[in-house]
């Protein structure tokens, strides 16, 4: 796998199989060639969480690949449900540094993945 784009599905198996660092730098690479206005700290935080989540989709983590269907099927495409996802992930994290509380909780992040829908994330509810 030498390329990434977050609006084709990736092979799961040639996923795992690279390392986080290859899998951050192909992130980084497909996000460099877009017009955004971001810093290189905030690529690199931004191509971070894309890989967590597409860690997650091809380990085929609880509820990871229904919510990608069930976001697209609503009308957004695969980066803008990769970005939803991941804005969930990041307020979960947010949450841990702040110290609202202890630990991450698989319960909680399921329950909101559930709740997750193309239209609240849209309207920033999610």
């Amino acid at each position: 796998m030498d390329t990434y784009n977050p609006n084709k599905e990736v092979d799961s198996e040639s996923w795992l199989a690279l390392d986080e660092d290859t899998r951050i730098d192909l992130v980084h690479d497909f996000h460099s060639g877009l017009d955004l206005e971001l810093a290189e700290d905030g690529l690199q935080l931004h191509s971070s969480i894309h890989v967590i989540v597409e860690n997650q989709l091809a380990m085929e983590v609880d509820l990871l690949p229904e919510t990608i269907a069930k976001l697209t099927r609503q009308g957004l495409n695969r980066h803008e449900a990769i970005h939803a996802i991941g804005a969930i992930i990041t307020e979960d994290i947010f949450d841990v540094m702040k110290g609202n509380t202890e630990e991450f909780s698989p319960k909680k992040y399921r329950r909101k993945l559930q709740k997750l829908t193309a239209k609240r994330w849209l309207k920033g509810q999610y």
